[in-house]
């Protein structure tokens, strides 16, 4: 699968939440300031970057069936596929750990800006769906199932900046009270929701017209010979 066509749908196509509504107790929680969304933005892409190709190492080298045979032919039979989830959720906690440790050293304002946030990373929906769809996916290459893992790192970072300066200006609106709160933010994330999905009106797949473009010379051809059939006739 061509990189650019994955990036693409990560991204905006096939949005981990305004597609799949996965993460959206962090969405909500953790957009009331830009500042805040964009540390746990840049979290979430680093944790989906890391987690989503070591779970494709894991996933093709140890747990489905036959994956053992690099160490012995004798493992041909061999099927750890049921450990999958059990191995998905210890490298997103390994991970989600790491970036709570370095977020703490460095940034020890936005540590506290998270709070609770931040370790909960490693429950939150959609890391493990990103690790469930590379799954499901079969990608053919560590670098499809890496760019796959950002994309839809970056597809969550815009969508909770995105809110977040939305919330911050409607601080200043009136909206009406039943609405104010996460009413009037469910609406929001609905308009914006439509609005992703306008991109999946766009055919990124090119390998369709490429079978086009094969076929049409193949087309002509027979037209081509049916009519000098009919002429010799």
């Amino acid at each position: 699968m061509d990189h650019i066509n994955i990036f693409l749908k990560g991204v905006f196509i096939e949005n981990m939440i305004f597609a799949y509504f996965l993460g959206m107790c962090s969405y909500l929680a953790v957009s009331k300031t830009v500042k805040t969304a964009v540390g746990l933005g840049a979290a979430v892409i680093f944790v989906l970057g890391v987690t989503v190709p070591v779970n494709y190492l894991l996933e093709n080298y140890v747990l489905k069936e036959g994956a053992l045979t690099w160490l012995d032919p004798s493992y041909a039979d061999m099927d750890l596929s049921f450990l999958s989830f059990i191995m998905f959720i210890a490298v997103i906690a390994s991970m989600v750990q790491l970036v709570e440790m370095l977020v703490e050293k460095f940034a020890p304002a936005l540590y506290g800006a998270l709070g609770i946030f931040l370790p909960l990373i490693a429950v939150n929906c959609s890391i493990l769906g990103g690790a469930l769809f590379m799954q499901e996916r079969q990608y053919s290459t560590i670098g499809e199932a890496t760019n796959f893992g950002i994309s839809s790192g970056i597809g969550w970072f815009l969508a909770i900046v995105a809110i977040a300066a939305i919330r911050e200006k409607i601080k200043y609106s009136k909206v009406p009270a039943p609405m104010r709160g996460l009413g009037i933010t469910f609406v929001i994330t609905g308009l914006m929701g439509i609005a992703f999905m306008s991109f999946s009106g766009i055919n990124f797949d090119t390998t369709e017209k490429e079978e086009e473009a094969q076929d049409k010379p193949l087309t002509t051809e027979v037209l081509d010979s049916n009519l000098d059939h009919a002429s010799i006739d």
